[in-house]
């Protein structure tokens, strides 16, 4: 199948870009507007939510930890391929969900990358809580757009049949 370039897939990488601006605006309000520039400041917000600054430098739930120059480029090289391959597969993708699913996962997955790239580590900032129960590890607005693309992929691979999609379908 060959990559056409159709209003889906434009409307995805919109969407990608999007997600991509908006989570490093968050960032920069977190850090230079609210002035958490160090890790475990606190913002209160609500009973169940906060702002809490912490530099991630693994990647999914903390795990992979760049703990040397190396390590922070080989992650920000891999993650970089993945990235590339999601922006493939949105170019290929036919089916709009699995298109906005592919979106939101490239877009946040750039965020992170930008910020591995510029500072050797991922800010993550929201805290969602239950009293003392956190149900989550602290994160940003990428993590949550890759979470949420994630779930949609799986959910649709797992719970949905359809019929083939073609290329008359997403327009």
């Amino acid at each position: 199948m060959k990559a056409i370039v159709t209003p889906m897939r434009l409307i995805g990488l919109a969407l990608a870009a999007a997600i991509f601006g908006l989570d490093q605006l968050l960032k920069r309000f977190v850090v230079d507007t609210l002035g958490l520039d160090q890790v475990g400041e606190q913002h209160l917000l609500l009973p169940f939510f906060d702002l809490t600054r912490v530099n991630n430098y693994g990647v999914s739930l903390g795990m992979f930890q760049a703990s040397s120059m190396e390590m922070r480029w080989l992650l920000v090289g891999v993650t970089a391929l993945i990235a590339f391959g999601v922006f493939i597969w949105i170019m290929r993708e036919v089916n709009r969900w699995d298109i906005t699913a592919l979106s939101l996962i490239l877009g946040g997955a750039l965020g992170n990358i930008r910020d591995r790239y510029v500072y050797g580590y991922v800010i993550d900032f929201a805290d969602f809580h239950i009293g003392d129960f956190r149900p989550f590890m602290i994160f940003n607005l990428a993590d949550a757009a890759i979470t949420i693309g994630v779930v949609i992929l799986l959910a649709r691979a797992l719970f949905i049949r359809e019929k083939p999609a073609t290329e008359q379908d997403e327009t």
